[in-house]
Order: C-alpha cells, then sequence, then structure tokens
C-alpha cells in the first residue's frame, strides 16, 4: 500500500474515534482522527492523498455537507460515511450524491478495514491516471518542449506565448544548435494555423539555381528538366507557417521576390504569369546579425524589416548553465526509452564535465551527449577533456548550485522551511542564497 494515502476519520464520539483509529493502525494503515467536520476541512488541502470516513451526524456541520464540500473541492476524493441506526434512506441518497461506501452502527474492525483499503486502492489509481495526464498535458504544453527554468527562458516562454497566436512575422535569433526550429513549431503549434501545414525550407541547403523552384514553385516546362508542375514550399504553407531557417544565405535576387510575396501576398510560379494568392505567415531564423547584414549590403534591411516584426532571441547554453543539468535528465530519460537501456546514474565526473563545458554546439551538442550517456557509452570522448574549460570552477558549483535550490524550491511549493530541510541547510542560509541568485519562492 502507498503509506504517502492516509485516512482522515471524522467522529464526534471519542471512544469510537479511538477504536477506529487504533483498527487501522494495528492494519498499518496512516490515519488522522479529528472530531468534527470544520477540523476535517483544515485537514482536507489541495494537496490531500487520502480518503475521508465520516461519521453523518457531527455538532455543527453534518457528514452530508461534508461530503458535498469535499466532493467540490476534489471529485474523485474517496468517502466514506457512518450511519446510526435508521440512518440508511440518508446513507443511499448520499451514495447517489458521490459518497464511495457507508457502514451502518455498529461495524466491526474488519468491516472498517476492508472498506479503507477497497478506497484507497481507487484513491491511488485515480491519483496514478491524474498524474499521467498530467504528463501528458505538460510534454504538450510549452513548459514540457521549451525546457529551462532560467529567467531567459522564462522569458522566452512568455514572449512565444503572447505572439504565437498573432499573424506577425517573427525572426528568432541565435546561434548553431540553439532550437529555433524548436521555437518555430512552437509558435505554430500554439497558434490557430496548427491545423494547417508547418513548412521547413533552410536556405542555406540548396543550390541557389534550385532555390527559386523550391520556395516559389514552377510550371511544366518551365526549365530543362520539369516535366510537371511543382507547388512551391510558400504555397504548400498557404494558411500555415512557412520557416526559413539560415534565411541570411537566401540569394540577394530572390530576397527581392520574397519581400514582393509578402508585400503583396501573392507569388508567380517559375514559368507561369498567374498569381495566385497566399496567406501564411513566416518564421525565419538566423545564427547571424541581420541587421548588422542588412547594414553591409549583404541582406536587403526592407526585408530584415519586414521579417522582424517580433524578434526572439535565443540565449546560448553556456549562458544559462542552470538549465544543463535539467535538460540533460530530460534528453537522457528520451533516450533511454528510445533505446531501452537502464536510466544510467549520473556521476561526479560526467556531472563536472557538464557544468564546466563550453557548449559550442549548444543544446544540439548537450542532447548528443546524453544519447552517448543513456547508451552507457562515455558521455564525452574523452573523460575529463571538457573539464575545466570555457568555466571557473566557482562559476560551475554556482551554477550547480542554483540548479539544486531551483529543484527544492520548485518541488516544496516554495516553501523555505521545506526546502531547507531537504537540503540540509539553515532556513536563514536558504534565504540568502535564494536572494543572490534572484529566485522567486
Amino acid at each position: 500500500m502507498n503509506h504517502d494515502l492516509s485516512v482522515l476519520i471524522v467522529e464526534d464520539d471519542p471512544h469510537v474515534l479511538l477504536g477506529c483509529q487504533q483498527a487501522l493502525t494495528l492494519e498499518d494503515i496512516p490515519c488522522i482522527g479529528v472530531g468534527s467536520a470544520e477540523e476535517a476541512l483544515e485537514q482536507v488541502g489541495d494537496n490531500f492523498a487520502g480518503i475521508v470516513i465520516s461519521d453523518i451526524r457531527l455538532p455543527g456541520i453534518d457528514g452530508l455537507e461534508l461530503l458535498t464540500r469535499l466532493k467540490q473541492r476534489d471529485r474523485s476524493l474517496p468517502v466514506v460515511l457512518i450511519t446510526g441506526h435508521g440512518d440508511i434512506s440518508m446513507a443511499v441518497g448520499a451514495m447517489q450524491k458521490g459518497a464511495y461506501d457507508f457502514m451502518e452502527k455498529p461495524f466491526s474492525p474488519e468491516r472498517l478495514v476492508d472498506v479503507a483499503r477497497r478506497a484507497l486502492e481507487q484513491r491511488s489509481l485515480a491519483r496514478e491516471v491524474s498524474s499521467l495526464r498530467k504528463q501528458l498535458a505538460e510534454r504538450d504544453s510549452l513548459e514540457g518542449r521549451i525546457i529551462g527554468r532560467s529567467p531567459a527562458m522564462q522569458n522566452l516562454r512568455e514572449l512565444i506565448a503572447n505572439v504565437a497566436d498573432t499573424s506577425a512575422n517573427v525572426l528568432i535569433e541565435g546561434e548553431t544548435g540553439t532550437g529555433k526550429e524548436l521555437v518555430a513549431r512552437c509558435l505554430h503549434d500554439f497558434s490557430r494555423r496548427h491545423s494547417k501545414q508547418f513548412v521547413a525550407l533552410n536556405c542555406g541547403g540548396l543550390p541557389e539555381n534550385l532555390f527559386e523552384s523550391e520556395i516559389f514553385g514552377h510550371e511544366a516546362n518551365a526549365f530543362t528538366g520539369a516535366g510537371k508542375r511543382r507547388i512551391g514550399k510558400i504555397e504548400h504553407a498557404d494558411g500555415g507557417t512557412l520557416f526559413l531557417d539560415e534565411v541570411e544565405s537566401m540569394p540577394l535576387p530572390l530576397q527581392i521576390k520574397l519581400l514582393r510575396v509578402l508585400q503583396e501576398r501573392t507569388l508567380e510560379r517559375l514559368g507561369s504569369n498567374q498569381s495566385v494568392a497566399v496567406d501564411c505567415r513566416v518564421i525565419a531564423a538566423t545564427k547571424s546579425d541581420l541587421d548588422e547584414s542588412s547594414k553591409a549590403g549583404a541582406f536587403r534591411s526592407d526585408l530584415y524589416y519586414r521579417l522582424n516584426v517580433v524578434t526572439l532571441e535565443l540565449p546560448p547554453l553556456r549562458e544559462r548553465r542552470e538549465d544543463i543539468l535539467q535538460l540533460f535528465e530530460h534528453f537522457t530519460q528520451q533516450s533511454a526509452l528510445r533505446f531501452d537501456r537502464a536510466l544510467p546514474e549520473l556521476d561526479n565526473q560526467t556531472l563536472s564535465n557538464l557544468m564546466s563545458h563550453d557548449w559550442p554546439g549548444n543544446v544540439r551538442e548537450l542532447r548528443n551527449v546524453a544519447e552517448r550517456f543513456a547508451l552507457g557509452l562515455p558521455a564525452f570522448k574523452k573523460s575529463g577533456a571538457s573539464a575545466g574549460q570555457g568555466l571557473a570552477f566557482a562559476e560551475a558549483v554556482e551554477a550547480f548550485e542554483r540548479n539544486l535550490l531551483v529543484d527544492a524550491l520548485q518541488r516544496s511549493g516554495g516553501n523555505l522551511t521545506q526546502a531547507s530541510q531537504e537540503l540540509g541547510m539553515a532556513k536563514t542560509t536558504l534565504f540568502d542564497k535564494v536572494k543572490k541568485y534572484g529566485l522567486s519562492h
């Protein structure tokens, strides 16, 4: 039995209350006893994981009213009612209102234990189902996809949530491997365009002679080898989202054509004089400073201003080190599941390397390291090679400490007393560190 689950007994007769507590305790079932419904309501908070067994006849609020109030708080909470002689019809009515079961006085200790166990089993199952549903929901939430507790990532999630369901074009700036396409997909998935296509095009991955056909499409026989009509990426994204990765690599002549499409919301396929109306949101990504490129004449300034209605900046991993362990754990769990391997335990050497490495490949590199670790291979190809590079030891320790504090505060719901006990740290010391790292609680 899950001992996090307990039985709350509500009974104003102290002798009956004591007998119930003794019967459950002898069967190793945790229990708490109170003498009124008012006291019971104080005990049953948002995190109450147990069940309630209550007499119907109580001073003040009676058992039926207690049942109603408890069910309003938590519909899945099993409530067992204790009835006196002649209260059977009342108990049947309570069952119709959601009571789990009822027991008629006098009842045997065996009857009490049997009902409590069945109710606790149902409670445990209901909480497991609820937890799984929550995990599924979180997996599809922004927090489950854009991972990190650092202020930069919290701010990023807020910006995504704020602009996702608009038609504004977005420019995503960040180094290679910081997750620009993931952010673009989140902008699409959390918008009203989510049921339409998300079309991605790497502007740096196509020869210039094929680029125009790829993005604008062509008619049959528009050029040698064009045997049939081809719908381009922009047209395919009609109603949805067009993601242009490495947009800084787009040839200047095509930048002019793209700008015209964005301004007029129409395009012409190669070999055609007919305009095709298109409605797609454009999200562009770059690892370069497009503002500087436009000033240098390497990128059209008018297209730059058209694309960066909203700009999202993705910080490199080395600037948000407090997120490293959370990301590594996430990727390791994913990889262990995919490779059908047991989840390995994080050793001190790997931990040291994780926190001291400079991560030039950012999150993409971290995912690769996590995959090797899940396979039982050395996470870093040369043991200790990355330790001490790019980050002073003191900084690595601070980043690790901050991450531990964030985890403890999150688990305790911001309760400093509980978090300090878990960490084995004086509350005053924890308070000072919370202030030092600018953490909320």
